[in-house]
């Protein structure tokens, strides 16, 4: 908080009454940013989730234990040849195993592409699988140790998915199972095995019936479990990379505060001086045009000020000059609430071109997000409506700000919020003076704009759905290590759903989807409208209209991945 702090209302006197201080501050959150972070962080993604992560592992799992099975069925069948048994459950058997053979084989066949894996699939396998391995276990003795067989299988199937296709193959195998041991061990079924039971007593064959069916229950729960803790390890683990990924925007955010903050000086060339019927003071923020002091006017009651000047080497190039004595009309004419009040404008025959502005006390949103990283609904939407209100008034007067972003939102002690700034911002009667050339910040251009391609008041309200994305989930909406890369994520891709990154209702998902929108026409028409889109949204409520409007945004081109 920069209290009792002054903003000059411009890009280039960005810092405070205490530029040391704001540079401290700034350099401990750099710190406390890197402390935790890592190089190999800010380049790790999640682009799947962790059931997507568990979903692909399953379809590899599955190729690799219908191969082993194919072959497991081979040497059970050569192996026939050389042992004796019951002829008729030997041919049975060998049914089966080519049975099993076939359906396996089959499956792994149709899973050359990923796409065709279906539980359905799957589960049909399964129980082939089953009543197979049950001929088997007929073939060699039911209460031979045949059954271990059947943990093998359920192994497999009980790291599946879908529980309820896993609880189905485990209920088969331990009715079977049981039922089969029943009657033989009854002598309702006669036992034909190799390896028989015939010299068990009654409670030798109930303790056997026992062991196998814990055995069975165990596997199945034990890789249930497994499961559970496997997909609990990738959730935690795809936390800490979003965590890393989040510090690192924020370190990012706060160098480029640094680089600003460290432009303000003390002392200036113009310190102590007087410029129209103000004394300068100290130099409160540097840029690449000119510099701003703060200043009283001189006699009456003092009024403070903030006076930007140009640079004397700025002073040959017409061009700019033009843009200086530009921005003090545009923000001379707008007589907005929620626009920085000019108060005095150099005259044509002064040496060095000046505007006096009103001194602001109070913090940008910049600061404020570097101190608390995101806002509160109630905030949110009381700064929304503001700074909506401020860009309705220069739409109406005919200007585009095109370099909204935090650094030039400021709200004052009386908590009313001011846009700053006007130094790159287009008149539609004028011709631009910056050539259609690329201006503005690139995490807040709007597509358009990063395009070199004709803004509108729209280019200004998706600088404020941007900035709204950024104070709701307290991430940047694009950004990345160069310009281009966030230049190509503004013009061809959506930023990560809103509600992934933070505790909003699910109707803040639409309503940003339509503030963020490529095409100028899918977006909101006026500051006001998205600011009471936003309010409704925070109290869960959006409008049917609305909704197909941002469902159809997001069919074309949906969220991306948290980082």
């Amino acid at each position: 908080m920069t209290d009792p702090a002054t903003h000059p209302g411009t890009e280039e006197a960005a810092t405070v009454a205490e530029p040391a201080a704001s540079v401290r501050s700034l350099s401990g959150r750099m710190a406390e940013l890197s402390s935790g972070s890592s190089e190999i962080a800010s380049r790790v993604t999640s682009v799947i989730t962790p059931r997507e992560t568990l979903h692909v592992q399953e379809i590899e799992r599955t190729r690799v234990f219908t191969t082993t099975v194919v072959i497991f069925a081979g040497l059970v069948a050569i192996s026939l040849s050389l042992i004796g048994g019951d002829p008729v459950a030997k041919r049975v058997l060998l049914v089966a195993l080519a049975a099993i053979a076939g359906s396996c084989g089959w499956l792994r066949w149709t899973l050359r592409s990923d796409e065709n894996y279906s539980v359905a699939r799957t589960t049909i396998v399964a129980y082939v699988a089953v009543l197979g391995a049950f001929t088997g276990i007929w073939y060699f003795g039911v209460f031979s140790p045949a059954a271990i067989v059947l943990p093998f299988g359920l192994s497999f199937f009980s790291l599946g998915q879908n529980q309820r296709a896993a609880f189905a193959v485990y209920a088969a195998c331990a009715v079977l199972q049981a039922g089969l041991m029943i009657l033989v061990a009854s002598g309702v079924v006669r036992d034909v095995g190799l390896v028989r039971a015939s010299s068990l007593t009654f409670l030798e064959h109930v303790v056997v019936i026992v062991l196998v069916q814990v055995t069975i229950v165990a596997t199945y729960l034990i890789h249930r479990k497994a499961r559970e803790a496997t997909l609990h390890a990738i959730e935690q683990h795809d936390r800490v990379v979003r965590s890393l990924a989040h510090r690192d925007a924020l370190l990012r955010e706060a160098r480029q505060d640094l680089a600003q903050a460290m432009q303000a000086g003390g002392v200036g060339r113009w310190t102590e001086e007087m410029v129209g019927g103000f004394r300068l003071g100290r130099v409160l923020g540097r840029g690449a045009m000119g510099e701003v002091y703060e200043a009283a006017r001189e006699g009456g009651n003092g009024e403070p000020a903030a006076v930007k000047l140009l640079h004397p080497h700025v002073l040959a190039q017409a061009e700019l000059v033009q843009r200086f004595v530009r921005e003090a009309r545009i923000v001379a004419g707008l007589n907005a609430a929620n626009v920085v009040r000019v108060l005095d404008v150099s005259t044509p025959d002064e040496p060095v071109p000046w505007f006096a502005m009103e001194r602001l006390v109070g913090q940008d949103l910049a600061d404020h997000l570097r101190e608390h990283k995101r806002m509160g609904l109630k905030g949110a939407v009381a700064m929304l409506r503001q700074v909506g209100l401020g860009l309705d008034a220069a739409r109406a007067a005919g200007v585009v700000h095109r370099d909204l972003k935090p650094r030039n939102l400021f709200l004052t002690s009386s908590q009313v919020w001011k846009i700053l700034d006007f130094g790159v911002a287009r008149v539609s009667t004028e011709e631009t003076l910056t050539k259609d050339q690329i201006v503005g910040t690139p995490n807040y251009m709007a597509p358009e704009q990063a395009n070199g391609a004709r803004v509108t008041h729209r280019t200004d309200l998706f600088a404020l759905g941007v900035i709204a994305y950024r104070v709701l989930t307290g991430r940047p909406a694009f950004e990345g290590e160069a310009t281009a890369e966030i230049l190509y994520k503004v013009v061809h891709s959506m930023p990560p759903q809103p509600t992934a990154l933070a505790s909003l209702p699910p109707a803040m998902d639409l309503v940003l989807a339509v503030a963020l929108a490529k095409n100028p026409a899918d977006r909101f028409d006026s500051g006001a409208e998205l600011a009471r889109a936003v309010e409704e949204a925070s109290r869960g409520n959006v409008d049917a209209a609305l909704r197909e409007r941002a469902e159809r945004l997001l069919a074309r081109l949906p969220w991306g991945a948290p980082a």
